[in-house]
């Protein structure tokens, strides 16, 4: 499952970012409950990309939502990496839930005019025999969209068996998707599915793209107002060679990535 959950706050029209923008920078109980939903929504799959999670700052009563989410969904893996940093107020990135244990975590920063975006790369086992996940949260700009696009391209072409998914901020079948499917034989499972604005979906920029060497069953969106995008979520059967090891510690060391040229 992917999901944008705008630091836990909810959105059920356009005008909340105006009358609910209070929420992004103060603390307030419903983000809390907006969470325990989240959580319970969660709970029943095996790995979970998050974006927009914050990593405990005064908006959110200074919780990780990235652990807060996987204890409550009894997640017993997660780890977090922090992209933008607004004082005390915000310090919003992405996280990563799982029921199996990573070998290794990297933290890449991506190119852009405006720093702030990464991705984070878990690697599940080593070598060609292994499984990469890597959670994404692109820019809005075209142009800075581009160059994280073909970034990715770079750094992810050594993966055999791999996993893309999160915010894309534009359409699977746009041309720098294309060319990062091309690159990298990635199909596009949960390609159509409409997942901004919640309340209306009307977008299909969140996506979960799968190499073509892993078999992708049913893909879904959820109709959920816990943000103001709607997760999304594919089943995907994995080759015999790929063996997953159930989790026995919550987080390990995530290890920074090669900065972009």
């Amino acid at each position: 499952m992917s999901f944008n959950i705008q630091a836990g706050t909810s959105s059920a029209r356009y005008h909340h970012y105006v009358t609910h923008s209070w929420r992004q920078v103060l603390p307030h109980t419903q983000r809390v409950e907006n969470l325990d939903s989240i959580a319970e929504l969660v709970a029943t799959y095996d790995m979970v990309g998050l974006q927009e999670v914050d990593s405990g700052s005064l908006r959110s009563g200074f919780i990780n939502q990235s652990r807060y989410l996987a204890t409550h969904a009894g997640m017993p893996f997660w780890c977090h990496q922090s992209n933008r940093k607004v004082g005390k107020v915000a310090y919003a990135g992405n996280g990563f839930l799982s029921r199996f244990e990573p070998d290794a975590v990297e933290e890449h920063r991506l190119p852009g005019f405006i720093p702030g975006r990464g991705t984070l790369l878990v690697r599940f086992g080593n070598g060609f025999d292994g499984l990469d996940v890597a959670v994404v949260h692109l820019a809005l700009g075209k142009r800075a969209r581009t160059q994280q696009l073909k970034f990715l391209s770079r750094e992810l072409d050594s993966s055999r068996h791999l996993v893309v998914m999160g915010d894309f901020n534009t359409q699977v079948d746009s041309p720098q998707v294309q060319e990062l499917r091309e690159v990298l034989a990635l199909q596009a499972p949960t390609r159509g599915l409409a997942t901004y604005p919640s309340w209306q979906p009307q977008r299909a920029i969140d996506h979960i793209l799968v190499s073509r060497t892993l078999r992708a069953g049913v893909a879904e969106v959820f109709d959920v107002t816990y943000s103001d995008h709607c997760p999304v979520a594919v089943e995907i059967e994995l080759p015999e060679e790929v063996e997953l090891q159930e989790a026995t510690r919550p987080v390990i060391d995530v290890v920074p990535g090669r900065d972009p040229a």
